[in-house]
């Protein structure tokens, strides 16, 4: 009866803990989700009770509206945003000298060219140009049976004579608007009409009034002068080409006083020489140069220049 009795406890005891662990089992997850409602619940709270972020006090102190941390606010050694630094570029054009460049290349060539060819008259030219004795009539004489390398001489005193203008021009701003070939092309045409109809002017008038020895000594010093001319140039051309400031300048200047220099000389022997065939007064002889030498050429300068503004 004792063991029977102890028996039951024991199966009481043993059904009680098996229905108490099934409990436990069965209520474990509600538990769970409760306890994680909680936990949510406890930190909303707590996010909603946090203060709002204090605002930098650094940027309402500064000029440039940067949304960025305060660290680029910090001054530093190489570089700053605070204090931009602003640089201005000017945009620089290069221009070469390629044409000028070719065109001094070609003078020099052809000028070694006519000067190795026709030695004998260069040396004649020169010394019967600055001689006035009996002799010069006679180098004068060989000369004038020498049309090519005089026609060549003249061709290259044009060549020259336009590119020094050219130079002049554009160094005293006379003539900005064309290209430089094209400005030395206008100046070539300008020396050779201007030359030409001086040298119809004097054979027509020579022939009228039988005077043709003296139109034709006149003649004769004038294209002597242009050749040699021609040739003075070369210096200046490469100069006034080539460099600037006060070189280019002085250039400039001592190529005038040239130009002058042996136009005076020119019209002193053109005088001398007329005046022996032809007596004629000085003033007559001024009178001339005025009206037929320096008056034309006046007029043909002003109207290239009322050209080439209107063009360019």
């Amino acid at each position: 009866m004792e063991r029977l009795f102890l028996r039951l406890v024991r199966i009481f005891w043993l059904i009680a803990f098996f229905v108490l662990c099934g409990r436990a089992v069965a209520q474990s997850p509600v538990d769970s989700l409760q306890v994680a409602d909680s936990l949510r619940r406890i930190e909303a709270d707590s996010l909603s009770r946090v203060p709002p972020p204090v605002r930098d006090s650094i940027r309402p102190a500064l000029q440039f509206p940067f949304t960025s941390d305060s660290f680029l606010y910090r001054r530093r050694l190489f570089f700053s945003f605070t204090n931009p630094v602003r640089y201005s570029i000017s945009e620089k054009r290069w221009e070469g000298k390629e044409v000028i460049f070719y065109s001094v290349v070609t003078l020099l060539l052809l000028f070694a060219m006519i000067k190795n060819s026709f030695r004998r008259y260069l040396s004649d030219l020169f010394s019967s140009y600055f001689q006035t004795t009996m002799r010069q009539r006679q180098i004068k004489e060989q000369l004038l049976q020498n049309p090519l390398p005089s026609l060549l001489f003249n061709l290259f005193f044009l060549l020259s004579g336009a590119l020094f203008l050219s130079l002049m021009l554009e160094h005293f701003a006379l003539a900005d608007g064309p290209p430089f070939w094209i400005l030395a092309l206008y100046c070539a045409v300008v020396l050779t009409v201007v030359y030409t109809g001086k040298f119809l002017f004097l054979k027509f008038f020579g022939w009228v009034f039988r005077f043709t020895e003296a139109a034709n000594t006149y003649l004769f010093i004038i294209f002597s002068t242009n050749k040699i001319l021609g040739i003075l140039f070369l210096p200046f051309i490469i100069l006034l080409g080539f460099t600037t400031g006060n070189v280019n300048a002085a250039a400039a200047t001592l190529g005038l006083l040239v130009v002058a220099c042996m136009f005076l000389y020119r019209y002193f022997l053109s005088y001398i020489s007329i005046n022996r065939m032809i007596r004629i007064h000085f003033f007559h002889f001024v009178l001339y140069l005025a009206a037929f030498e320096i008056l034309p050429l006046l007029l043909i300068n002003k109207l290239l220049f009322l050209f080439l503004r209107e063009i360019y």
